[in-house]
C-alpha cells in the first residue's frame, strides 16, 4: 500500500508489519511521534484530543479515557496538548500506560463507558466524578462548569452523587468541587479565577449586566457590584478581527459609568494568588 494512504493516527509496529509501512518511512517520513509507539498524520493539529486518539489505540479491554481528557467530549474545552492523558482501569486490567498517560485504578462498570470519536471515554456523570477528585479544585470547577453549561450533566445529579457517596474515593474533593459549580461561567480562565476568589472568602458574580438608567453599559466576565469593580479575562480572541476595539470601547464605557476594571492575561493567571490580592487591593479602596 502507498505511504500517501497512511493517515491518521496509527500503531507504528501494525503498519510496519502489515507492510503498509516501512521503518524508515516511519522514521523519515515526517511522522508524529503521539505518544511512545503511536503515531499521527504530520498534518493534524498536535492537541490533546489526538493524543487521547493515539492513547485509545492502546487501551486494553476494560480501560477508558477519563478525568479531565474526557471531559472535552461531555462539553468542557480540551485539555492542554501537553497535559497526559487521563486513563481509568479495574483493578483486574494490568497496564501502566506509556509516557504521557496517568493511570488510575479505580472500579469502572461498562456501564460507565461509551465510545465518542472511535475514543472509549467514560460517561458524563462518571466524569463529572472524577475530574473532581483527581483534578485541583480550580481545573475541576472549570471543566465542571463547562459541562453543566453544556447540558451534559445537571447541578442537581452532581449534588445527588455526591450526597450519595458516603465513604467512597475522593468524595470530600467531590464534594468541595461540586459546591462551587456555577454554570453561568463561559471560560475556564472565568472559571479559575472566580473560584480563587471564592476560596479566599470573595464572592463575584460571574457574566454580570452593568446598567445605568435602565441601558446595557456592558456585561462583565466577573463584577463586585457594590464596589463597582469587574475583572475581564481577555484571551486569544480579544485579538482577532477587531475585538480589541470594541473590547476597549466596552472597557471605556464601563469606566464612564463609575466601574473600575480590572483586566486579565493568561500571564496573570498563572499566578492567582496575586491576581486575588490585585482584586482585594481594589476592593479595600472602594468608599
Amino acid at each position: 500500500m502507498p505511504i500517501h494512504h497512511l493517515t491518521g493516527v496509527f500503531i507504528g509496529s501494525h503498519a510496519i508489519a502489515e507492510g503498509v509501512i516501512t521503518r524508515r518511512q516511519l522514521r523519515e517520513g515526517g511522522f508524529r511521534r503521539v505518544v511512545h509507539g503511536v503515531y499521527a498524520d504530520p498534518g493534524l493539529p498536535m492537541d490533546h484530543r489526538l493524543r487521547c486518539r493515539g492513547v485509545a489505540l492502546l487501551l486494553p479491554e476494560g480501560a477508558a479515557i477519563g478525568g479531565h481528557s474526557a471531559a472535552a467530549w461531555h462539553g468542557a474545552p480540551f485539555a492542554g496538548a501537553h497535559d497526559p492523558v487521563t486513563v481509568l482501569r479495574p483493578a483486574d486490567v494490568l497496564w501502566r500506560g506509556p509516557r504521557g498517560t496517568k493511570v488510575h485504578r479505580t472500579p469502572l462498570s461498562a456501564a460507565e463507558v461509551e465510545e465518542r470519536d472511535a475514543v472509549p471515554i467514560t460517561t458524563a456523570l462518571r466524569t463529572a466524578w472524577d475530574v473532581a477528585a483527581l483534578e485541583s479544585v480550580g481545573t475541576a470547577v472549570a471543566a465542571l462548569d463547562a459541562m453543566v453549561r453544556a447540558g451534559s450533566v445537571q447541578v442537581s445529579d452532581l449534588e445527588v452523587m455526591a450526597e450519595s457517596s458516603a465513604g467512597r474515593w475522593g468524595v470530600t474533593k467531590v464534594r468541595r468541587a461540586y459546591s462551587l459549580v456555577d454554570p453561568r461561567a463561559e471560560s475556564p480562565p472565568e472559571s479559575r479565577v472566580r473560584v480563587a476568589c471564592l476560596l479566599a472568602g470573595l464572592s463575584p458574580v460571574p457574566q454580570y449586566e452593568v446598567r445605568v438608567d435602565g441601558g446595557l453599559v456592558g456585561r462583565v466576565d466577573l463584577a463586585f457590584p457594590e464596589a463597582r469593580l469587574a475583572i475581564e479575562y481577555e484571551g486569544a480572541y480579544h485579538f482577532e478581527d477587531g475585538q480589541i476595539a470594541r473590547d476597549d470601547e466596552r472597557i471605556a464605557r464601563l469606566v464612564a459609568a463609575g466601574w473600575r476594571v480590572i483586566r486579565l492575561s493568561a500571564m496573570d493567571l498563572r499566578d492567582l494568588r496575586t491576581v486575588v490580592q490585585r482584586i482585594r487591593a481594589e476592593l479595600l479602596q472602594h468608599p
